[in-house]
């Protein structure tokens, strides 16, 4: 279904009340009427279609269920918003009370919720025709469909199966952002990589059928403040020669997940005109298993001249991103923020919803939490404990590429990392799923883009558009 903001309500518009589950009784008397007798329990995004006398379709109730009180609980129940579109019939829409949910990002929220992969399916559903609804006051139509372009495309990334979407493929995805937007694209790819000095992406990525490659992107004003954007873009990982169960492998086309979301964010930026030299790197490679695999025990020299020790070749994603942001780091950006699926220990922390991030600034942390909560996209600080560097210790090598032990597996990932960046004025690292294993009501389950909606309003704020 798709959904459509329109700025102005016409005659033929239909209200979308909300009940939450204190009760019903703040509804007109005839919609409180229906919904008692349909034993409507107002269930967040619940949704009820009203009918008038004559058996038309006069109106819908949309559950708010418990409501909640803290920080960002208004936002979050915003969202809710976003189970109206797979539910209304079509026609136009408009909220009878837009404070209730949140205004412009419940607008935001009807887009989203009507995304569909069809991709692969030879007959499409009819879902019921096209929706439009009238957009909340305050309301910027451009800046929220521009956002939820991002979001999609990074959805459609994640989602296509690596038969469709290897290295090549998401090379020529990022080509055909460019072009969309008139950015400059270079790619070195194969043994190119070798030459120029990216060695522990081919290391990762030479097993593999489809080369590996450093895609880098560029936009906007060389005068302009450097923001700088690096994605893990894994495009199906293995585990290599420490290899992972088939159950470990089903979601492994998700794993160039960190590639997809600074593709989206990047997306943003670009629409929005930021007045930011924009650059995206992203290492993309295959971790597949043949003779020419890389192994346990060899020891890999980095772009930075660091070496390596591999202690698991199942800890890929943090190799071609430490050489990706070395070259990063090497212009000394104003901003660089990479994005990773990158341990499993971030999801035992904190789920599949909420992304973890680190950063030694500690006034740039502050603005990306309060985002997260601004704009319901969860985010959570997490430490860059140094004592727990040393247990990335090698006896042979300047490091191992993973600990001695299984504790703190995602900060240690991220102090690995962070032994690359020296010259950025600011950096973060996200360790992001890239996944929803639940429908909610902004998408099913699926791909998904996680922080870069939060990072996006820091970026607002930071740059203003001209």
């Amino acid at each position: 279904m798709t959904v459509t903001l329109v700025s102005a309500r016409t005659a033929a518009a239909l209200p979308v009340w909300t009940a939450d589950k204190a009760g019903l009784a703040a509804l007109p008397a005839a919609t409180a009427h229906w919904a008692e007798t349909a034993r409507f329990s107002a269930e967040a995004g619940a949704v009820l279609i009203v009918p008038d006398t004559k058996g038309n379709v006069a109106g819908a109730v949309l559950g708010l269920g418990k409501g909640g009180a803290g920080e960002g609980a208004l936002q979050r129940r915003a969202l809710l918003g976003g189970a109206l579109a797979g539910k209304l019939p079509a026609g136009e829409w408009y909220f009878a009370d837009e404070t209730a949910v949140g205004g412009p990002l419940a607008s935001l929220a009807l887009i989203l919720g009507g995304y569909r992969f069809d991709r692969y399916r030879s007959s499409k559903a009819d879902d019921g025709g096209d929706v439009r609804f009238l957009a909340a006051d305050g309301s910027d139509k451009a800046d929220i469909e521009s956002i939820a372009a991002g979001v999609f495309l990074a959805r459609d990334l994640i989602n296509t199966p690596t038969s469709d979407m290897g290295p090549a493929e998401l090379e020529g995805a990022v080509r055909s952002l460019g072009d969309g937007f008139g950015a400059r694209v270079d790619t070195i790819e194969g043994d190119a990589l070798l030459e120029l000095n990216f060695p522990m992406v081919h290391a990762v990525g030479r097993a593999s059928a489809s080369a590996p490659r450093l895609i880098d992107l560029c936009w906007g004003r060389p005068e302009d403040p450097k923001l700088t954007l690096v994605g893990k873009g894994v495009c199906f990982d293995t585990g290599g020669l420490d290899i992972k169960p088939a159950s470990g492998m089903l979601l492994m086309k998700k794993d160039m997940g960190g590639a997809a979301n600074v593709l989206g964010l990047a997306r943003m930026v670009m629409a929005a005109k930021l007045p930011v030299r924009l650059r995206v790197l992203i290492p993309a490679v295959e971790n597949a298993i043949s003779g020419d695999a890389f192994r346990p025990g060899d020891v890999l020299t980095s772009r930075k001249g660091k070496t390596v020790e591999i202690g698991n070749t199942d800890a890929e994603g943090r190799l071609v991103l430490a050489d990706a942001l070395a070259l990063a780091d090497e212009e000394a950006p104003d901003l660089l923020i990479d994005m990773a699926t990158l341990t499993g220990a971030a999801r035992v922390a904190l789920g599949p919803d909420i992304a973890p991030f680190y950063t030694d600034d500690s006034a740039l942390a502050g603005e990306i939490a309060q985002a997260g909560l601004d704009v319901a996209d969860p985010v959570w600080r997490m430490p860059l404990w140094q004592p727990y560097a040393a247990n990335l210790a090698s006896k042979i090598a300047d490091t191992n590429n993973i600990t001695s032990d299984a504790f703190a597996g995602s900060v240690t990932a991220a102090l690995f990392l962070q032994g690359f960046v020296e010259k950025a004025n600011s950096w973060s690292h996200f360790d992001v799923y890239g996944w929803r294993p639940k429908p909610s009501p902004i998408g099913p389950v699926g791909g998904e883009a996680q922080a870069i909606r939060a990072l996006f309003a820091v970026l607002k704020t930071r740059f203003p558009a001209r």
